[in-house]
């Protein structure tokens, strides 16, 4: 039986998924046209924190992305949808 495509496994495809879901996130906060700073501010998230997960160097939970996406005035699987690998 042949390993499942859907199944992140290696560091390497953690690395991969937080950067395209940083992404996504990025692009997204500059369509809205707001700082790293207001996101932070509408998500209850400190800026550097933002920032991180903006750089893929972050793993947010499952409630970051939600109060994430909730501050981005979209939906979580939006956000997600982009990190398919």
């Amino acid at each position: 039986m042949g390993a499942d495509p859907a199944v992140v496994g290696s560091k390497d495809e953690w690395d991969a998924l937080c950067a395209a879901f940083g992404t996504a996130v990025r692009a997204r906060r500059e369509q809205l046209e707001i700082s790293q700073e207001e996101l932070g501010h509408r998500a209850d998230l400190d800026r550097t924190y933002v920032s991180g997960i903006e750089r893929g160097v972050r793993n947010p939970t499952l409630k970051i992305i939600a109060r994430m996406s909730k501050a981005l005035k979209t939906r979580p699987s939006k956000l997600l949808a982009a990190t398919e690998l």
